[in-house]
């Protein structure tokens, strides 16, 4: 398999024609080789447009939605990054990349353990990574704490978590996949100056959910 052809087969064939056209995203692709955080069982499928099995019911995101979404949240160097579910470590990488820190929270500790070894490998030394449950709120004892210019949620929740958008700061901005099947839309809710909350509906999608994620009350009969 030629790996530099399939990785730009798919940026060119996957990931421009979903509209990330930000050359430095694009660019970006090249440098984190996505090949070295999927499973050593699916290297072949590193390039290919679908989520990759990580084991205990997690899957790594497609290419074109981790490029579109750091596309959208347009990471500064200055930034602090919240990112919800470490997973592979892929996109914590990415995030790390373009900006000054990422704390990544990932509940289950042997993906926990198979993403640090990932993110360790490449050199990347910009990443707090912790063992935890981050879906209803930053956890207690979290190194760096809040507030967070970007917050990312890797799973869907049926509604925005309130504390974890509470640790949001003024002028930041979150990613989350919204909704319940099948029915979801990935969006961007950003901080103002007065402390309200604006959010912009990028996509329709469907994300298997945040481990952990509090279930909005629901009318019985």
């Amino acid at each position: 398999m030629n790996l530099e052809q399939a990785r730009t087969n798919m940026v060119e064939q996957q990931i421009r024609t979903w509209e990330v056209l930000d050359q430095d995203v694009l660019d970006l692709l090249y440098t984190v080789p996505r090949e070295d955080f999927v499973p050593p069982s699916c290297r072949n499928l590193a390039f290919t447009d679908m989520e990759i099995p990580l084991g205990e019911g997690e899957r790594m995101w497609a290419p074109k939605l981790e490029a579109r979404v750091l596309q959208e949240l347009a990471p500064k160097r200055s930034d602090r990054v919240l990112e919800i579910g470490t997973g592979s470590g892929y996109f914590t990488a990415l995030l790390a990349h373009r900006s000054a820190h990422v704390y990544s929270v990932e509940i289950r500790p042997a993906l926990a353990a198979f993403g640090k070894a990932n993110i360790a490998r490449h050199g990347v030394d910009n990443v707090t990574l912790e063992v935890g449950d981050g879906a209803n709120g930053v956890p207690a004892g979290l190194s760096g704490g809040g507030p967070f210019d970007i917050i990312v949620l890797t799973g869907s929740v049926p509604q925005l978590p309130q504390a974890l958008l509470a640790s949001l700061a003024a002028g930041g901005r979150a990613f989350a996949v919204v909704g319940d099947m099948p029915i979801m839309a990935a969006g961007i809710s950003s901080s103002t100056a007065d402390g309200a909350l604006r959010t912009v509906e990028l996509f329709e999608t469907l994300l298997a959910p945040l481990a952990n994620c509090k279930q909005p009350s629901r009318f019985t009969f």
